[in-house]
């Protein structure tokens, strides 16, 4: 059965609108399949010359959220539903562990978003790989999905500091123009961190989105020990929050046991 761009993005607004707290759309879905993933606002339309069908052959990078009465959502994932080559594992996996990086940062007091920035392009930076567009940006609770006043991106201007409270984005990502996109995305709150110096007010980061991270497409040859923790700890944690809510024997749920088993 043909799927394309425009199907996930309906199939996405559907499951969605099945919550009775679903408002609309936080923002246009961006479902791109193979190239159309490297152009980092593509919107999918009906008719298009570029609008791709859904194949085992090529990633798709989805990015959408909701507003709901009690909050807004924005996440990001890349899946691959046949066998990825090596080199789309390999960057990947640089895009995870930049993920991971930002998402276990600790920083003092007073930091600004820009100074948190480069945690999460280190693995790309030190094989010159690079993004073009920011690492994180605030979101409202039921608000904006854009919202200040604080950001995570390289432009130095911004120096609202990051506060106990926020809602951030993670979204470090690689682009192989004509090619393939991939975008790693979870909201993470800003809460208070515990330090060996003992002094207060240190700050980290904690995952708000509970969605798996799909563990086929990395390459564990450059992903250290900690970072399969993290990984085995997050996925646990989906688990045990999102698969407590769903229906045993569901063909849903054994995928999400499956997704989140350790690596």
């Amino acid at each position: 059965e043909r799927v394309t761009e425009v199907d996930v993005d309906g199939a996405l607004l559907k499951f969605r609108g099945e919550d009775e707290d679903f408002i609309e759309a936080s923002f246009p879905t961006i479902a791109g399949v193979g190239p159309n993933g490297a152009i980092i606002h593509y919107r999918a339309e009906e008719g298009s010359p570029l609008m791709r069908d859904l194949t085992k052959d090529t990633p798709i990078l989805i990015d959408s959220g909701g507003q709901y009465t009690q909050g807004t959502t924005d996440v990001t994932r890349t899946w691959h539903f046949g066998a990825a080559p090596p080199h789309f594992k390999r960057h990947f996996t640089l895009v995870l562990k930049g993920h991971i990086s930002l998402s276990t940062a600790t920083f003092p007091p007073g930091t600004p978003g820009p100074l948190v920035d480069a945690f999460a392009r280190r693995a790309l930076w030190s094989r010159g790989y690079d993004y073009k567009h920011g690492t994180g940006h605030g979101v409202g609770a039921a608000l904006n999905v854009h919202e200040g006043p604080a950001s995570i991106s390289p432009r130095l201007r911004n120096k609202a500091p990051l506060k106990e409270g926020m809602v951030m984005s993670n979204e470090p990502g690689y682009y192989e123009v004509g090619n393939y996109g991939i975008r790693i995305e979870n909201l993470l709150a800003v809460v208070a961190r515990e330090v060996e110096s003992g002094e207060e007010g240190w700050l980290g980061f904690e995952p708000l989105t509970l969605i798996p991270i799909q563990k086929s497409l990395i390459d564990l040859e450059i992903l250290d020990e900690g970072e399969r923790a993290w990984l085995d700890e997050y996925h646990a944690r989906v688990w045990e929050e999102v698969g407590g809510r769903m229906e045993d024997g569901t063909e849903a749920k054994e995928w999400l046991w499956e997704a989140t088993r350790p690596l």
